[in-house]
Parts: structure tokens; sequence; C-alpha cells
């Protein structure tokens, strides 16, 4: 009975130790890119932060605030984020035209289509700003330094027959410093880049303080030939209050991306969870309810192989 109790125990030592010695599944974390925490991309950034690390085995997900997709392609090539926020920037960035002529982000792959961003011209009321033109001599706070919003504003400037450096002052102000900087009257205008009821317009808009100018038809026109992913766009009135007419701008759209080195079925769960709970997404930003899969078909950069295999699964790709 002894030799039995000894080899039963000897046993469950050995299996114990060869519990021991396999291999543990690693944590994999990944850190997300989003935008200003006045902005959409940082909250919703957050609610997916909180889906994978929920619902993908083994990945534990972040969100960092951040200047915009300019500086989250910066992020991720820095590998200090692995996903990333992206409006059509990602477009020149991977294909590496404009401002990256040279060096191309071939490591971008798209995951998922979100929705699209309007270019809202927001000015203070009583500045007499009625266009772009009408921007000469005045402050004009244009997002972040170095990022996408600075960009195209700088070009849209241009195209309007302005000189960014010489013939207004720019003032490089995140989303909430923008709004600060109307209430205390230290700005006359602010590009702002974001979708339909962003909060850093809807605040100026709902004080009464500020009002939205068209962009004209010309200018949209040249900025869509310049940059192949803007398209026109309308904010339809009574979009912000106060807002009494449609207001004609143009739009980016916008992409969650990865890095290429994420695994593919790692991504693969990713783009899946997102859409399984596409509505937890839609409580956070109502433009969520815009993520829609068949979109796949506008993003103009290659697709991650994991999302691919989605995709597939759901009949959009063949």
């Amino acid at each position: 009975m002894n030799k039995i109790r000894f080899s039963v125990m000897v046993l469950a030592v050995s299996l114990m130790i060869a519990l021991l010695a396999l291999p543990s599944v690693a944590q994999e974390y990944v850190n997300i890119g989003t935008g200003p925490t006045g902005g959409t991309y940082y909250p919703v950034g957050s609610g997916i932060a909180k889906i994978w690390s929920d619902n993908v085995p083994d990945l534990k997900a972040t969100a960092q605030a951040s200047g915009g997709t300019r500086n989250n392609i910066q992020l991720m090539e820095a590998g200090d984020a692995e996903v990333i926020f992206a409006d059509g920037l990602y477009y020149d960035a991977y294909n590496g035209l404009a401002s990256y002529i040279g060096q191309p982000k071939k490591f971008i792959r798209a995951l998922v289509p979100l929705y699209p961003e309007a270019v809202h011209i927001v000015v203070l009321k009583g500045s007499g700003i009625k266009s772009i033109q009408d921007l000469k001599g005045k402050k004009v706070s244009v997002g972040a330094v170095g990022g996408s919003v600075s960009l195209t504003a700088e070009t849209l400037f241009k195209h309007a027959g302005l000189d960014p450096k010489k013939d207004m002052k720019l003032e490089y102000l995140g989303h909430a410093e923008s709004v600060n900087a109307f209430m205390d009257k230290n700005i006359d205008a602010a590009v702002t880049v974001g979708a339909i009821g962003i909060a850093s317009v809807v605040e100026p808009m709902t004080l009464g303080i500020v009002e939205l100018i068209d962009v004209s038809n010309d200018l949209v026109e040249k900025m869509i030939k310049t940059t192949p992913y803007f398209a026109k766009m309308t904010i339809p009135a009574g979009s912000y209050k106060g807002q009494e007419k449609d207001v004609k701008t143009f739009s980016s759209p916008n992409i969650l991306a990865v890095h290429e080195k994420i695994g593919e079925s790692t991504a693969y769960m990713m783009t899946k969870t997102l859409f399984q709970n596409k509505n937890d997404l839609v409580v956070i930003s109502a433009r969520m309810a815009a993520m829609d899969a068949a979109k796949i078909k506008d993003i103009k950069i290659p697709l991650h192989p994991g999302a691919i295999r989605y995709y597939k699964e759901i009949g959009l790709i063949k």
C-alpha cells in the first residue's frame, strides 16, 4: 500500500513538474494611437481597447492620446503604437507622396474602415470672415504642429491664394485649446477636422460664439485634385446649434490601421470583435454607426491578412 501511495505521489509530482515546464501563453500588448482628448478618436479608441482586452484572448490593449494622424504614423514607425487611427493622410504616407516623398511607410496595413471626417472652418461671430480668403491677417488655429490638420489647412490656404506663413498668424492648438482660445477671443478662426458633431465644434457653437463658413466649390475641387482621398461633403443644417443652413466643405475618410508585424490570427480577432461589438462603440459616439465593412472597397492601401480573412469570412472578399 505504501509503495502504491509512493508511486502516486511520484506521478503527481512528475505531472506538476511537467506542467510547470510547459511554455506559458504570452500576453500580447498593443497601444492605440488616437487623437487629442477633445476629439472623437480618443474616446472611441478607449472603447476599442476595452473591446479587445475583453474579447481577444491574451491581448491587452490601451489607448493613447496623440496629435492625430501624422503623430500616430510617427508613433507606429517608432514602435510606440501598433494600432492607429488615420485619416486620408495614410494614403500619402504609405505611398511616399507629398510630405512623405522618398519616405514611404510601407509598414502600415488597413484593418477597419471607420467614418468620414468633415473639414470644419469655424470663425468667431462678428469677425467678418465669410470665406477662406477673408482669413488674411487673422489668427487661425490649425491643430497640432506637423499634424494632418495643419497640413490640410496650409494646402487649403495656398489653393485660396494665401501664404500661410505671411498672410495670417497660425496658432497650433489642439481641440480643447482652440475652444478656450475662442472663448477668450484669442483666435479669429480654426480649422477643425472631425466627424459631424465633434465636441470642439459643438461647444463653441452651443455657446453662440462661433459660426461655420463654406469652403467654395472651386477650392473643394482643387483639394480633391491635389489629394485623391478627399471628397465633397455637406454639413447639414441643424448639425450644430445655431447652424441654420447647409455648409459646403470636403471630408477625409478615416480608418483603423495596424502595423504589418501584428499576427494574422490577432488581426483577425481584432477585426471580428470590433464588428461584433459595434453597438458599444455607437454608444460612445453615434458617428461609429457609419462603420461599415463594405467600405473596405474605398480603402486605398493594402489590408492586413488577418482583416482579409475576416472580410472573406463574411463574403466581402472572394
